[in-house]
């Protein structure tokens, strides 16, 4: 990538870790897009940021498209261009924002994955027969009961979690922090770790959850661990972190049906980000419907104007 396309890059990641004091992991996403942008840019002969017009972005969208990106991933990119751009015209290298008015393509909405409250019992009681398993525990059981990110579990510290009050403190996303409840079932399974914690990890090491090595558990071993957990419990598709938050959140809101209590427990600044749970609830209530009444059932291989709205949950 020229130079005069990568500086600028390194400009723009600056001032949002400095001024805006975003985290590196949110640096780091939107410096991935705007590289890729660059690379495309540089095949196409454009060397410099103020060159590229609405043109050239309607043919980079194409692209992303051809290449595959749902509609929703090709919007994170534009919204990367268009910030990008801002920055650039309040530096004075270009006149005009050219991602502006450009619109990505729709893409059906992708419904989370979640487990049901049978496969999650079968998944979680479970007897560790070993600390790491204690551990692994441990967390999947803090996940599910708090509705945790992945980068959320990762960062937690001991002193985050008081069992005594049944709570926990974490950093969401923005540096914004939330308290929420932990349950009787996770608080007994982080109990449990703790008295194994001590043989891996020193008095110095601030993390909940550790390595064999003592060190601060990564996301990639939690991701790793939760998949080698489903499939000795023979669970019946692939389990990741985000389906036990997943779960939890529809869970809940089957339960209570207060969208908003749960947005505040999921740390979800819009509502919006929330109301993605409804739908999967209104499935499940839609296909109990279309089992139990007697005059909902359908011969096989009917279809009806609303049939593709009540498949099942993509991920």
């Amino acid at each position: 990538m020229p130079e005069a396309l990568s500086v600028p890059l390194v400009d723009f990641v600056t001032h949002l870790a400095s001024e805006k004091r975003h985290s590196p992991r949110t640096c780091e996403h939107y410096l991935r897009d705007l590289q890729r942008l660059g690379a495309w840019l540089t095949a196409m002969n454009i060397d410099q940021w103020s060159k590229v017009t609405s043109h050239d972005v309607r043919r980079y969208v194409a692209s992303l498209s051809k290449s595959g990106l749902s509609g929703q991933s090709i919007a994170r990119h534009l919204s990367s261009m268009r910030r990008f751009y801002r920055f650039l015209h309040r530096e004075g290298r270009t006149k005009d924002n050219p991602a502006l008015d450009i619109r990505a393509p729709k893409s059906g909405r992708r419904l989370p994955k979640v487990a049901d409250v049978d496969q999650l019992n079968q998944l979680l009681d479970v007897n560790p027969d070993d600390p790491l398993e204690a551990r692994d525990l441990a967390m999947f059981e803090l996940m599910y009961s708090s509705g945790l990110r992945l980068s959320e579990l990762a960062g937690l510290n001991q002193d985050a979690v008081d069992l005594v009050s049944g709570e926990v403190r974490v950093l969401g996303k923005g540096s914004k922090e939330r308290l929420l409840p932990v349950g009787a079932k996770a608080a007994a399974a982080i109990r449990r770790w703790l008295k194994c914690r001590v043989r891996f990890a020193p008095d110095s090491e601030p993390a909940m959850f550790v390595s064999q090595r003592g060190s601060r558990l990564s996301r990639r071993s939690i991701q790793a661990r939760l998949a080698r957990w489903g499939r000795a419990q023979g669970a019946d598709q692939r389990l990741h972190p985000h389906m036990l938050r997943h779960s939890f959140a529809s869970h809940m809101l089957e339960s209570s049906g207060d969208l908003r209590a749960v947005q505040e427990l999921l740390g979800h600044a819009d509502i919006a980000t929330t109301q993605v749970y409804t739908h999967l609830d209104f499935q499940h209530l839609a296909r109990v419907y279309d089992q139990s009444h007697p005059r909902a059932r359908r011969r096989s291989g009917a279809s009806t104007p609303d049939s593709s709205d009540r498949g099942s949950a993509g991920q």
